[in-house]
């Protein structure tokens, strides 16, 4: 009798160099196997007689076997197993290369099932390494004349060998706990769920099948969306130092900016404004295109928690990035009596004379007495020994970098015990779904439009015959003493065995490319590099070169993607563009364009496939984050959207965020049950569910 909890090690067939590598994939259970879902189905369902087969058609053929031999083929040797099935209306060969084990299972006289694609050859129809299965007394299929699963596996656990398992732990489906609420199936009429577990495994087609993919899918959004709501509801149950809006002297500072605020800016700031305004603590998100000017928008917020006599803290995810918005603040809060403080792992300094280089004690002393009223910093910020007097405003710059957990500690920094109202920005245009089902339980500010007088940025797709042309460009804008990004091809994963050799991976082919281009192409030029495997120290003093314009050409990883401001770069060179998602490419693109001088950015790619030129041709046509996000979600998935696995950020294993509508139900649902039942006392099986999927996916 096989339960949920029944260990892989007890099932039939399994021995322990298979039970390893299933251990890879998750799965050690029972229970594991029922929630480990095919990604996709091949459709085999179609079962035709040998007489009506036609080439290229991907059906199922059922008949005895005839003939099952061993041959050596004359290309490389390589063993063929060849067979002959029959049923009354002919003879079909197929073919397996390098399975010889096929032979032994398979007899002469057998009952056979046989599911693949028809080709041509010159011995007539024929299937190559079809899947095959020996037709069973009852009649019922797993591996063929059905939809027919494909799961996610590893090398040494066949597709084969998963259907066996799953279908031996389904007889356990019955015994899973129906945590979600009887109202919400009978509403959005899903099958209960061990109705579902079979459909979603081996599918009977039709609308039940439909019905369970929406209900999984669902409840995992559902859970997403039970987590926003509560942390939502906990939120609004703290309190937090009022900041009153000082409306002359604010309107002052943004007069004296010298331009004008986009709409966009106006809006988002006085949103931030008003919900500071209250004794609840702000939770909200603003996210900008690249360059549409947050920054700014976050200093009028925090200059007017200055002017309450409050602190501000401000977590930037890299030095260089800290190190340019204490400059920026500086620049604009001159003469306006802000004190402002650079705390980073390697620098301790305050906008004073006497205190450009402070000790890091002393720095740490005027934060907690008060005296200092904007900390900008990275997770330094976070440390056990910085502490301050009353901290009103915490601002996390590209919140997806740091972990809930370093958040959690920003906002719990204030000595007086408030909870300081929290701003989180990214430059990373979030499509509305993603929005909705991650970041549910904060508020959200768009900055869609760029600032006035800013140039569009020309884009190009530059072929390889144009390359030398594209080299001579650049060394034109040079000579007008511009400056140059050039990025070198994303490493995959898949093409390292492990996280410290794709690092390694990216460090030679960024110092393959700066070989090439510092000794080659542009040797009579100043060219640098920049990589991953560069200390934080090294990749400091080369961006502050480059900032500085001792640097011509700079060549780099993805390093640069992030927030650093060169405004004389006019040039933004990539190289293996079709190995980048668009939302990355426009990051990258974003690089450029900050200042009069007309900017540009050149693609190259070696890409063949027609949906890579397309995806490029639709971001060379395209200027909108915000269009080119959806773009990227519709064709690389959810966990591309930010070109990189997101921290805290649960990995869906069926919901797709392109479900808008899924993800509304599953939000409207989610609020009826928290605004019934802050605690969930009444719904003690997802309680229990929520717990575990908390657990499961490392929200920390």
């Amino acid at each position: 009798m096989v339960s949920l909890s029944t260990p892989l090690s007890q099932f039939p067939t399994v021995k322990k160099s298979l039970l390893k590598k299933l251990s890879s994939l998750g799965l050690r259970s029972a229970q594991d196997l029922l929630f480990y879902f095919p990604f996709r189905y091949d459709d085999f369902s179609h079962i035709v007689p040998i007489n009506q087969l036609q080439s290229e058609s991907r059906v199922t053929v059922r008949g005895r076997l005839q003939l099952i031999a061993h041959k050596r083929g004359s290309f490389q040797r390589r063993l063929i197993t060849e067979a002959m099935l029959a049923d009354n209306t002919g003879q079909l060969r197929a073919v397996w290369f390098n399975q010889p084990y096929i032979a032994k299972v398979l007899q002469v006289g057998d009952k056979l099932s046989l599911a693949g694609k028809v080709e041509l050859s010159r011995f007539g129809l024929q299937m190559v390494n079809p899947t095959f299965e020996k037709v069973k007394v009852d009649g019922v299929s797993v591996h063929t004349g059905r939809l027919v699963p494909i799961y996610p596996t590893t090398a040494g656990v066949t597709q084969k060998q998963l259907r066996f398992l799953i279908s031996k732990a389904l007889l356990a489906a019955s015994q899973c706990e129906e945590w979600l609420s009887q109202d919400i199936i009978r509403v959005n009429n899903f099958s209960t769920l061990p109705v579902a577990l079979q459909e979603i495994h081996f599918p009977s087609g039709g609308v039940k099948s439909d019905h369970a993919r929406e209900r999984f899918q669902f409840e995992e959004l559902f859970l997403i969306q039970l987590k926003n709501e509560l942390a939502r509801r906990e939120w609004r149950g703290c309190s937090a130092l009022p900041v009153i809006f000082q409306e002359k002297e604010t309107k002052d500072f943004v007069a004296g900016l010298g331009f004008t605020m986009t709409d966009d800016q106006r809006r988002s700031a006085w949103e931030i404004l008003k919900d500071m305004s209250g004794n609840q603590p702000m939770n909200r998100l603003l996210n900008g295109d690249v360059g549409s000017g947050k920054t700014v928008v976050a200093l009028t917020a925090i200059y007017n928690t200055t002017l309450n006599h409050f602190q501000s803290a401000w977590l930037a995810p890299t030095e260089i990035l800290a190190q340019q918005h204490f400059a920026t603040a500086c620049s604009l809060f001159d003469g306006r009596g802000v004190r402002v403080g650079l705390l980073t792992g390697s620098v301790a300094k305050i906008n004073d004379k006497e205190n450009e280089d402070c000790p890091k004690k002393k720095f740490l002393s005027e934060a907690v007495a008060g005296k200092i009223d904007l900390v900008i910093g990275t997770h330094a910020l976070i440390g056990d020994k910085v502490h301050f007097s009353n901290l009103a405003l915490a601002i996390v710059d590209e919140q997806h970098r740091f972990g809930v957990e370093q958040r959690r500690l920003l906002r719990v920094k204030s000595a007086n015990g408030s909870v300081p109202h929290f701003l989180s920005m990214t430059a990373t245009p979030i499509p509305r779904s993603y929005s909705l089902a991650l970041f549910g339980d904060l508020d959200l500010s768009l900055i869609k439009q760029m600032p006035v007088g800013r140039r569009k940025i020309i884009t190009r797709l530059v072929e390889e015959i144009n390359r030398h042309k594209a080299y001579d460009f650049i060394r034109a804008q040079v000579g007008q003493r511009r400056q140059i990004f050039v990025i070198c091809p994303l490493i995959e994963e898949k093409e390292a065995e492990s996280g410290r050799q794709l690092i390694l991976m990216e460090k030679k082919s960024v110092l393959a490319e700066y070989k090439k281009l510092s000794e080659e192409i542009f040797f009579d030029l100043r060219v640098n590099f920049l990589h991953g495997k560069m200390k934080s120290k090294e990749k400091e003093t080369v961006m502050r070169d480059f900032l500085n314009k001792k640097i011509d050409i700079l060549v780099s990883t993805s390093v640069v993607e992030v927030g650093v401001d060169i405004p004389n770069a006019s040039v933004m060179m990539i190289e293996g563009a079709e190995r980048f998602g668009l939302a990355q490419l426009h990051q990258f693109r974003g690089r450029v364009g900050r200042s009069v001088h007309q900017s540009y950015c050149l693609l190259f790619t070696n890409a063949v496939s027609d949906l890579s030129k397309k995806r490029l041709g639709y971001f060379v046509n395209t200027a909108d984050g915000f269009e080119l996000a959806e773009k990227d979600l519709e064709l690389r998935g959810p966990g591309e959207v930010f070109g990189e696995t997101q921290h805290g950020f649960p990995e869906l294993k069926i919901a797709t965020l392109q479900n808008l509508e899924l993800i509304k139900k599953s939000r409207e649902a989610a609020r009826q049950i928290i605004d019934s039942d802050p605690t969930l006392a009444k719904f003690s099986l997802l309680r229990k569910k929520l717990v575990e999927w908390e657990r499961g996916v490392h929200l920390e």
